[in-house]
């Protein structure tokens, strides 16, 4: 359930609000907009079915949510949010890139990426330091001192660091290094996993499973959003279909999906939403037409030579070009006013 609150009401119309969901033994989440307060109530269905709180003083309507989710609803919350990852904006209108080598191989490989990746307009820096990899011959990261890397680069090169967590035993350590945690797809629905980082504050980036649909990708982001970590951001990565010319299927319906249905910021990844390089341009135009808050993609010093995902890493010059248009395709979206749909 959602209570709206009057444009009218006054702070102890809310406290009074507040305490009658408390004492029936039910939490709420406030979302306090320009011009209305939002009260989303969650708990036991049957108690949220019996609670009047239409009569009270300063509530002006009363909503049922339909769906399984509900933090990460826009029924629960209309206005998008906005992820401030040290003083790095996501959502809203603000075109957030991350880019980087698919896996931390050397510093010199690294310092050359970060490098290019901030001369041309990105703001994170994106690497693996463990990579859970299909075949156990395939190189697994560095650990640790990939993270160690990471941050060096980062610092150096006035980046934020994004890494993937594996492991719910290494939380701690990637949240020592990393401004934000990427979930991957193959632990979209590693419950566990989700409510540990869902403890912390630290930005997470959830991506989608690898045939997930976007109800169980969205109850996924649930999951860590209830534990009390409001800062999740989507993002659509492709899923397995029947084609094989391309690593994934890239849902750009997706994005439009999100959008509609959530007030999380979606990132777009077509990289891994097609595995060929010569693809990514175009997915990634078509991202951000279609809405996407940003884009994360692979770029590498030397593709040919990449321990991980050569075949759709960008190399410096055509990440140049996709940054490019990017760029263009932004600034002409926002100085024509174009929304990419009705919400």
């Amino acid at each position: 359930m959602i209570i709206v609150m009057s444009p009218t009401s006054t702070k102890e119309n809310l406290e009074k609000v507040e305490q009658k969901i408390t004492r029936a033994g039910l939490k709420y989440h406030l979302s306090e907009g320009d011009e209305r307060t939002i009260v989303g109530v969650i708990g036991d269905k049957k108690i949220i079915a019996g609670l009047q709180m239409n009569s009270l003083d300063g509530v002006e309507k009363t909503v049922r949510i339909t769906e399984k989710y509900k933090l990460v609803s826009r029924e629960f919350k209309p206005e998008d949010t906005v992820i401030d990852v040290g003083g790095v904006k996501i959502g809203a209108g603000h075109l957030t890139v991350m880019a980087g080598p698919c896996a931390v191989e050397s510093m010199e490989q690294l310092m050359e990426a970060a490098e290019c990746v901030k001369k041309y307009g990105a703001e994170f820096l994106r690497g693996g330091a463990f990579k859970p990899r299909t075949s156990p011959y395939d190189f697994q990261g560095l650990a640790e001192e990939g993270l160690k890397m990471l941050r060096e680069a980062a610092d150096k090169t006035g980046l934020k660091v994004v890494t993937e967590i594996v492991n719910i035993n290494d939380v701690e350590l990637i949240t020592k290094y990393a401004d934000m945690i990427q979930i991957g797809a193959r632990n979209m629905q590693n419950f566990r996993l989700l409510k540990e980082v869902g403890r912390g504050t630290k930005p997470v980036m959830l991506k989608r499973g690898l045939a997930a649909t976007i109800d169980e990708w969205l109850n996924a982001a649930e999951y860590i959003m209830n534990e009390g970590n409001p800062n999740v951001i989507l993002c659509e990565r492709g899923i397995r279909t029947y084609e094989t010319y391309t690593r994934n299927t890239f849902d750009i319906s997706a994005i439009a999906a999100i959008k509609h249905l959530s007030h999380l910021p979606i990132i777009a990844d077509p990289s891994h939403g097609t595995g060929k390089w010569r693809f990514v341009r175009p997915m990634a135009f078509a991202s951000i037409a279609a809405g996407a808050d940003g884009l994360i993609m692979e770029m590498h010093p030397n593709p040919a030579k990449a321990l991980s995902d050569g075949p759709q890493s960008l190399t410096p010059e055509s990440y140049y070009e996709v940054m490019r248009g990017v760029k263009k395709l932004a600034k002409f979206m926002q100085d024509e006013k174009i929304e990419p749909m009705d919400i």
